[in-house]
């Protein structure tokens, strides 16, 4: 593989874990990321501002919002088959009950820091009026926004996410390779000690001669050093440091959001299922679901777009694997999962935040060393 392979490095030029020739279980796609998933867009606006003491509305700001399409733009009305699962619900991901409901959802997906999900959701709606008004004529919206906490890093009761960092996402969205790290809703997020955020990763999955793609975005910040497992490796006691350095004290409020897309065919049931197997991916990195993380997932298929619909008046249709065929669906999202998160931390830098908090980068040094 070249050092410009998407499998390898991010557009920018971000180490991804595969670029330490780690083992890893499963077939990636093209792009290893929930982008191989026909359709499906991922856009970010990154806030980075200020450093110093925190002045409450002046920054530091070290934040920012993730925007994920699930259909083209142009589609975006028509539902997508939707199931969620919360891990451990000390979070929040807004449009669950109508999920829960119907099995489905439409519109964008945001994710951002805890104190701006209201905002980018009712974005979303300001949005959609813009680019695809029809959509609202004679509908309402429930958009899905999730959250994880930034405050450590960022003067998150500043409100800096405004509606047009929201419209600048969700009009930058692309499909193809993605960067990763502290990007978009992730800028300002940790995980096990370490500055992580953003992160994806995908597997191809063969079902009766035909290749699906499942991808898997995350925004990861979670989870306690001593914890951390790469490959079924710990990593403790040898990176004990570099060390957080706490100039104000940092209280244990991590969360992660994971959002699994997939072009297979599968009803909201199965939708759930899929959604059910999130956690043993972020366990298999060691993450524990603690009492303050907002452990919340939601996976949905882009397949049948008509029996979405569901129109008035005649019966509707739908095609979907059979259960007895999920496990290989399954394998995937716990592979892509775990690497998404892996991802999130190496392609990374060290940050310092408000009051000049800081977060080291995972060593590539010791990932050379170790895995290289």
């Amino acid at each position: 593989m070249s050092s410009n392979d998407p499998h390898l490095r991010t557009p920018s030029g971000k180490p991804r874990l595969r670029s330490f020739n780690i083992a890893l279980d499963g077939t990636p796609g093209r792009f290893n990321a929930i982008t191989d998933v026909p359709g499906v867009a991922v856009g970010y606006t990154t806030l980075i501002a200020g450093d110093g003491p925190l002045k409450v509305g002046a920054g530091p700001v070290r934040t920012g919002v993730t925007a994920i399409l699930p259909r083209p733009v142009q589609e975006l009305a028509t539902p997508v088959f939707a199931g969620v699962f919360s891990q451990n619900g000390n979070g929040e991901l807004t449009g669950t009950h109508i999920i829960e409901e119907t099995g489905a959802f439409n519109f964008p997906v945001t994710i951002t820091n805890t104190h701006s999900c209201g905002l980018t959701r009712d974005g979303t709606l300001r949005w959609m009026q813009r680019v695809l008004p029809a959509a609202l004529d004679s509908a309402w919206g429930l958009p899905v926004a999730a959250e994880t906490y930034d405050g450590f890093l960022n003067d998150i009761n500043g409100h800096h996410v405004s509606f047009d960092d929201v419209a600048a996402a969700l009009d930058g969205a692309t499909s193809g390779a993605l960067e990763e790290g502290s990007v978009g809703g992730g800028t300002g997020m940790i995980t096990f000690g370490f500055k992580a955020g953003s992160g994806t990763a995908s597997r191809i999955v063969e079902w009766q001669d035909r290749r699906h793609a499942l991808g898997v975005f995350v925004q990861s910040n979670f989870g306690k050093r001593r914890n951390l497992t790469i490959r079924g490796r710990r990593v403790e006691p040898e990176l004990t440091e570099p060390a957080i350095r706490e100039a104000t004290a940092r209280a244990e409020k991590g969360s992660i959001i994971a959002i699994v897309a997939t072009d297979a065919p599968f009803l909201p049931h199965q939708m759930k299922r899929l959604a059910r197997r999130v956690p043993l991916g972020i366990a298999m990195t060691g993450g524990y679901g603690y009492h303050s993380s907002g452990d919340i997932f939601l996976a949905f298929s882009t397949a049948n777009p008509e029996a979405a619909l569901a129109p008035s008046g005649r019966i509707a249709r739908t095609d979907f694997i059979p259960d007895v065929d999920i496990d290989p669906f399954f394998d995937a999202v716990v592979q892509a999962v775990e690497e998404a998160i892996l991802n999130a931390l190496t392609a990374n830098e060290d940050m310092t935040g408000r009051d000049g908090n800081f977060v080291p980068a995972l060593p590539k040094a010791w990932l050379n060393e170790e895995f290289g």
